[in-house]
């Protein structure tokens, strides 16, 4: 642990202000006397406000749904302190043209920065740097002044910062010189998720990876590893019914399992089941409308039995004969297929996969998000066995996303070397610098087209790791790291 601080006062905050200096959504406080820079103290979040205007008009809409998270945590007899800040900085603000820059970048309207402005003739801003406390604590006050001394002195370190030290500089030396917000567009599609965060794990995942994107948090936007999600290392299992005989399952039980965990496979790579065909005697396993129509037999067991390509083909003509002949057609089971499953599955069309390259392919979806492409795996599921084919996808699909990795270390590394020239606080850097670097500690060696081609795909909204300054043409576009690219 880091050298531990010592804390006797706390700073009182309106409670939303705190809330976004802990969700990193800004790093400036709006205090009513000068604070000297070095200066530590906790955040304590009151409930009394000195704003005349209502919070609606005070606030920016995109931040109306955290006031309501905000307000809920105040107990009007204790208060919770969870984090502590140190200021960097303090500005002083006496004129209202900078007002609207200075709200684009922050959580206030510009109608509200006037009225403070209007009333106090200046507006103080406290660059402060934000840690978390290690554990909460409550304490009962009810602060009148704009410092109040704590009933006991906090230990603290700077072992949890909200924003890391990269992450800091950047917003600071954006806000500083009033730079616009970077992706505006991003801001107004968090606002849009942020009530369906509690009750849809996909939009918390989103909102997250836009919030980390934005500079909000320095999370890494890679998923973390989801509980949910174990039922990922079982698919071989359940093919070939290793777990059968501890747990005592029929084979009609077992058979059902593999396929409900083939079907929640799938489904994670991106199809569409439908839950109309749910296998059973005499029942095709599944079916899968999008993004193309694809028919499948499931197999738990040692082996797959002769006839399954013949079960497949008659159980597809006779539930979708119009879909069934241009469709995918999919078998998947254990061992080794005879000759003559084989031989079958060739005349009809049909790919043959175990389950454990099955198991193989939904960890790298995963893993990556989206990484796999459900049309080129479909130019991978060839008539027969089909296992070493769709392997050489997931290994090409691995190999893709290693170079993307290795160009964004190229940036990362560039920026490191500038950093510590001192050169400045917000590196960036061409094409060409880039493909320079990269091709010096690299293979393959790039051109500046492939170069550019992939940057610019790094630096997409939807994907972040880079950011990108757009010159007046592709050649004078600069470009920047945000985040690594973890290789799972």
């Amino acid at each position: 642990m880091s050298n531990l601080i010592l804390l006797n006062t706390a700073l009182c905050l309106p409670s939303p202000d705190v809330e976004g200096l802990l969700q990193g959504r800004i790093i400036i406080a709006l205090p009513r006397t000068f604070i000297h820079p070095g200066r530590s103290f906790a955040l304590y979040p009151s409930a009394n406000s000195t704003n005349v205007l209502p919070d609606e008009q005070y606030y920016k809409s995109n931040f109306l749904t955290v006031i309501q998270k905000a307000i809920t945590q105040i107990n009007s007899e204790t208060v919770w302190i969870q984090s502590w800040g140190k200021c960097e900085l303090c500005q002083i603000v006496n004129n209202s043209e900078s007002l609207k820059a200075l709200s684009q970048l922050n959580i206030w309207t510009t109608k509200g920065l006037q009225e403070i402005l209007l009333r106090r003739k200046h507006i103080f801003l406290a660059y402060l740097r934000v840690y978390l406390l290690s554990e909460p604590i409550e304490i009962s006050v009810n602060p009148q002044s704009q410092f109040i001394g704590l009933p006991d002195p906090l230990k603290v370190s700077v072992d949890l910062p909200v924003l890391n030290d990269r992450t800091f500089a950047q917003r600071k030396h954006q806000l500083e010189k009033l730079e616009p917000p970077l992706h505006p567009e991003l801001e107004q599609l968090q606002s849009a998720i942020a009530s369906l965060t509690i009750s849809q794990p996909a939009a918390k995942q989103l909102d997250d990876d836009i919030k980390a994107f934005l500079g909000w948090s320095s999370d890494k936007l890679i998923k973390q590893p989801n509980a949910n999600l174990a039922w990922i290392n079982d698919i071989a299992k359940l093919g070939d019914r290793s777990i059968e005989l501890e747990e005592k399952k029929t084979n009609y039980q077992a058979g059902t399992d593999f396929e409900n965990v083939v079907r929640d496979s799938l489904e994670l790579l991106g199809f569409t089941i439908d839950y109309a065909h749910k296998g059973g005697a005499g029942g095709l396993d599944l079916f899968c409308s999008k993004p193309y129509p694809l028919f499948g037999e499931c197999k738990a067991g040692r082996k797959i039995p002769n006839d399954t390509a013949v079960q497949l083909l008659n159980l597809g003509m006779l539930r979708r004969p119009d879909l069934f002949n241009q469709a995918a057609k999919l078998i998947i089971g254990p061992g080794e297929p005879t000759t003559q499953l084989q031989d079958a599955a060739k005349i009809q069309g049909m790919a043959i996969i175990k389950p454990e390259t099955l198991q193989k392919l939904v960890k790298l979806q995963s893993n990556h998000c989206n990484s796999v492409d459900l049309f080129k795996l479909k130019e991978y599921l060839k008539a027969g066995q089909s296992d070493e084919e769709v392997e050489k996808y997931i290994d090409q699909v691995y190999t893709d996303i290693s170079l993307r990795a290795q160009i964004i270390t190229a940036v990362k590394e560039l920026s490191e070397q500038d950093n510590e020239n001192a050169k400045t606080i917000h590196p960036s850097f061409t094409v060409t610098e880039i493909r320079v670097h990269y091709n010096a500690t690299h293979n393959p060696r790039l051109n500046d087209e492939v170069v550019h081609d992939l940057i610019i795909e790094l630096s997409s909204p939807l994907t972040g790791y880079l950011g990108r300054i757009k010159g007046s043409d592709w050649k004078s576009d600069r470009f920047y790291f945000l985040r690594n690219l973890s290789i799972n």
